[in-house]
């Protein structure tokens, strides 16, 4: 089982223990992971030139083809990014040709075999919840967790294919598997509040703010997250943030898996995280 691994753009440079701990799950699971030369997904700049974002996922796309690979990406951004080009390239026959005639210059063409999929689907359809239970040394006791699914895996969902975009079950399911308890909150699909940072900071800090206290009134003693961006609001954001005093430490799902797999703390990269997210280990049974 291998994949084209999209770590996308934010993830090498703001959060490295992110793609370090997926590399170090997916190679314990027995996944393939085949690093290729891609570019931005295109999503900073779909709104000031939609066909250069189409070209910009639809190159990514056509290079994971040419190796005849599927794409596997643990940013909800980007997945939501590629699945908009992959939708758009089948719907628009004439946006199709323009982009392959730009990918003909490095003999490239999108043909629409390659499947873009979230790291989430991947561990739960794709290396299935039977096979990761049966690898875990061990499980948390007593460590409720409250998931945060991000915007852009959800919605649109007849581009997306994610989940039930009004009720998905997908992220607690995995959680759940290691052990922890997911809680139920009410705010776990609103926006974490980041897209809003360096245009209205305050705003993006008070929604950061509000779903911190909101999944601590709901019992967590941890975040997870599966999206670049919510992992950077809830933890660089959430350590600079003077105002939060009582801080909420959030832990990418790769990292909450890693340990109950039997892989080590350093490993995982959760000693990079801003909020000191280390106490995990003191849950494990």
């Amino acid at each position: 089982m291998n994949y084209a691994l999209f770590l996308g753009c934010k993830i090498p440079f703001y959060l490295e223990q992110y793609g370090v701990a997926v590399r170090a799950v997916m190679k314990k699971l027995d996944v393939g992971l085949v690093d290729m030369e891609f570019n931005c997904c295109g999503y900073p700049i779909r709104s000031l030139d939609f066909e250069a974002f189409v070209l910009s996922g639809a190159r990514n796309i056509a290079l994971a083809e040419k190796k005849g690979l599927d794409i596997m990406t643990p940013c909800k951004c980007c997945f939501g990014s590629l699945k908009h080009t992959n939708h758009m390239l089948r719907e628009h026959p004439e946006l199709r040709d323009r982009i392959n005639r730009s990918l003909a210059a490095e003999d490239l063409k999108w043909e629409g075999s390659t499947v873009v999929k979230h790291l989430l689907t991947v561990l739960d359809q794709d290396v299935t919840t039977e096979k990761i239970a049966a690898s875990l040394k061990n499980t948390y006791s007593g460590l409720k967790i409250a998931a945060h699914y991000g915007c852009h895996a959800l919605r649109p969902s007849n581009v997306t294919g994610f989940d039930n975009a009004l009720n998905p079950t997908i992220f607690e399911r995995l959680v759940a598997l290691t052990g922890a308890e997911p809680v139920d909150w009410s705010l776990r699909l609103d926006c974490c509040g980041n897209p809003l940072r360096g245009q209205n900071d305050r705003l993006a800090l008070n929604m950061m703010r509000r779903k911190v206290e909101n999944a601590r009134q709901s019992g967590a003693h941890y975040l997870s997250t599966a999206c670049t961006y919510c992992q950077i609001q809830f933890d660089t954001a959430q350590a600079a943030d003077a105002q939060s005093t009582n801080r909420l430490p959030a832990v990418t799902y790769p990292q909450l898996l890693g340990l109950p797999l039997g892989l080590p703390e350093s490993v995982l990269g959760l000693r990079r995280n801003m909020v000191d997210a280390t106490g995990l280990k003191k849950y494990l049974s």
